[in-house]
């Protein structure tokens, strides 16, 4: 069955059906992919889930005041002198914002700094439908009146609406982001295949799998609830491209092996598809089941990630193994020039730089595995200075934009915290001692008057640091406690500080839920793949000891090369979930390849040639995963920067050290133990060739 599957893509006329389907299809779903951001829901309160307290604030506060309107903190700065024609402006401009869309009542009157540089006023924004880009759109027309005639006064938008403002504007790299991540790819493929024309299949087969994926997931966004925000849409982009083209590599490199032992190229392709077909579906599983498994995180952003980027995936395995199959057999063996391969003409491996690594590891393979074991575990103690407990707003740029200025400015001349205020919402009944209460914690500065209504009452508490800084997420946990402790005041506190502390707060306990299901899960995966526990257990703790030397190398980076202020409370799992699930999928294509030939000439003998033959390609498919994960470097946002460094370190070193060396050393070392329990297991190695004279045998087992 799966041989007759395999030759569907191939066959001489289901090759242009295949075309012609992607065609059609692809039609309307560039229509439906550029749409993604319209679904798109970028501010923190909608990732958090629905019982997390600043969430029910929110709902509880809804009867005293319209709650989708944002603080819009504005901030003029001479640092000579605020003049009186300044004064003068900061209120016509003032005036003028009320004229502005979404901008809701009167703006507070302008308040100049006691050291008489500076002035702030704070500005209603409503949020519409259209989340941070209508933000983004206000601030856009704020700033227009307010650099207007400035002759020499700055001018800056803070608050959540400044920062949604330049997060849009960092996130509008996005289309920039496929543009690079696609000359990437180009460029490592050239350098692959050596020829002008082949990538160009494999980038085709790609972005129409980047498309098809974008078209379901805006599909799902609007019709089912799946929550997708600008990080996920640019996750996908770099995840489609570099894991289809790594599936197309391995395809291609099949492909080209079996059209040396087939004068036709359908049954050469049929039968690259039979052999290679399960390796890739096993793969691109194993990565969407564990993307899967985000599902169960408690932020909604965490949890809408997971399924839009399994179906990346899905989607990119679909494309790998239907259209660009049938594209290969459509332009024929031209498509390789100027190498072209030639029906009974095998090239030779022997003597190549992945057998010398092979005969060298092969001589004390217990040395090799255990000191590059030792060495990795260097690499990761680094780990103990990674700071993953979130960063404040005007910390998430690589670069400063205005945003970030103005903060600055706003903290030299005004309290910190101005502007932004704690929600308390309360029973009536206890107003007064919940407000004693907040009033007594340190960090907190004036609390308003209650407002009553319908049995429960409302107060503003300001704080006096700045309200996305770690010290007001203290704070409001220390108010939090406080306001506990008034009897059956039933009193909450929300806020955008709130906000973030709940996000970190659910961002951790999502970390120490899912990371250890992860483990199991891909564990399991192997063990049905592979027929054995030992390699499954053996694989596994490579992955991870290779995750924790990159997590502490790029600690490391982070702190004394980026001088980065710290990482998002997400980035941990989302860097496990992305280095574990793309580095089984490396040593995946490895040890089926190693089983493969072990079938016929035993372990030892199927290690090296399993390393000489998926060393180049899977190195090649290394480089371009590496090279699209560091094409986010080119958005000024550093969760991007974190997060591309991170697992583009992580996958080269897992394919340059952790696959080529500390596999292969582990898998001689151990040898048939390798797939205990099973039948191979029993099977002692029938080579009698010594291990540093191998010959690789290329030629599939059959009946595998």
């Amino acid at each position: 069955m799966i041989r007759k599957l395999a030759s569907v893509p191939a066959g001489r006329l289901a090759k242009w059906v295949v075309v012609a389907v992607w065609l059609v299809l692809l039609i309307p779903a560039s229509s439906l992919a550029g749409r993604l951001s319209e679904v798109q829901q970028n501010d923190n309160s909608a990732w958090l889930p629905s019982n997390a307290e600043s969430t029910e604030v929110v709902d509880r506060a809804a009867k005293f005041q319209t709650t989708d309107t944002l603080p819009a903190i504005v901030i003029y700065d001479r640092p000579e002198g605020i003049t009186p024609a300044d004064i003068a402006k900061a209120r016509a401009d003032a005036q003028a914002f009320t004229t502005v869309t979404n901008v809701v009542g009167q703006p507070q009157e302008p308040v100049v700094s006691q050291d008489g540089k500076a002035i702030q006023t704070v500005v209603q924004v409503r949020k519409d439908n259209r989340g941070w880009d209508g933000l983004g759109e206000v601030v856009d027309s704020m700033t227009a009146i307010g650099t207007a005639n400035a002759n020499g006064l700055s001018f800056y938008v803070t608050g959540t609406p400044g920062y949604a403002s330049d997060s849009i504007k960092g996130f509008g790299g996005g289309g920039g982001l496929t543009t690079i991540t696609a000359v990437v790819v180009v460029l490592i493929l050239l350098l692959t295949y050596r020829s002008p024309s082949l990538p160009l299949l494999p980038l085709l087969t790609a972005g129409g799998a980047l498309v098809a994926s974008e078209a379901v997931i805006y599909l799902l966004a609007k019709n089912a609830g799946l929550v997708v925000n600008n990080q996920t849409s640019f996750i996908l982009t770099v995840l489609v491209f570099g894991a289809a083209t790594d599936y197309a590599l391995l395809l291609t490199s099949r492909y080209r092996e079996e059209l040396t032992r087939h004068e036709d190229r359908h049954e050469a392709m049929a039968e690259a598809l039979h052999r290679s077909g399960p390796a890739i579906v096993a793969s691109a599983a194993t990565v969407a089941v564990s993307l899967m498994l985000l599902t169960l995180a408690s932020l909604n952003s965490t949890k809408g990630m997971g399924p839009a980027c399994a179906i990346g995936i899905l989607v990119g395995l679909l494309a790998m193994v239907t259209l660009m199959p049938a594209l290969l057999v459509i332009c024929g063996r031209w498509i390789f020039w100027p190498v072209k391969p030639k029906y009974g003409v095998t090239p030779s491996t022997t003597g190549g730089l992945w057998t010398r690594l092979g005969t060298a590891i092969a001589g004390r393979p217990r040395l090799v595995w255990i000191s590059t074991a030792v060495v990795l575990g260097v690499m990761a103690l680094g780990m103990l200075g990674l700071r993953a407990d979130g960063l404040a707003n005007k910390d998430q740029f690589t670069n400063k934009p205005q945003m970030a200025v103005g903060e600055e400015v706003k903290a030299r001349h005004f309290p910190a915290g101005s502007g932004d205020p704690l929600y308390v919402v309360t029973n009536a009944a206890s107003a007064e001692q919940v407000r004693t209460a907040l009033s007594g914690v340190a960090g907190i500065g004036e609390v308003s008057a209650p407002v009553v209504k319908d049995g429960e009452a409302i107060m503003l508490g300001q704080m006096i640091d700045d309200p996305t800084s770690k010290a007001a997420t203290r704070t409001v946990e220390q108010a939090r406690e406080a306001v506990r402790q008034v009897p059956g005041a039933d009193a909450q506190i929300g806020g955008n500080t709130a906000i973030v502390l709940d996000t970190r707060t659910a961002a951790a306990r999502d970390s120490k839920l899912i990371i250890p299901i992860v483990l199991v899960v891909v564990l399991l995966i192997l063990a049905l793949l592979l027929r054995s526990i030992i390699a499954p257990l053996l694989l596994m703790a490579t992955v991870v000891l290779s995750f924790a030397a990159a997590l502490g190398v790029s600690s490391l980076v982070f702190n004394n090369v980026f001088n980065f202020a710290g990482a998002e409370a997400s980035f941990p799992l989302l860097a496990f979930v992305f280095l574990v699930a793309l580095g089984i999928d490396y040593n995946i294509f490895l040890v089926t390849r190693v089983r493969e030939v072990a079938l016929r000439h035993g372990t030892r003998r199927g290690a090296l040639t399993g390393l000489t033959a998926t060393g180049g390609v899977i190195t090649s498919a290394g480089l371009v995963l590496a090279g699209t994960f560091a094409a986010m470097a080119s958005l000024p946002l550093v969760f991007a920067a974190q997060l591309g460094f991170a697992v583009a370190f992580g996958v080269l070193l897992d394919t340059l050290v952790v696959r080529s060396v500390l596999v292969t050393a582990l898998t001689l070392d151990v040898g048939r133990w390798m797939w205990w329990p099973s039948k191979l297991f029993r099977q002692h190695d029938a080579d009698s060739q010594p291990l540093t004279a191998v010959t690789p045998d290329l030629e599939p087992a059959r009946g595998v």
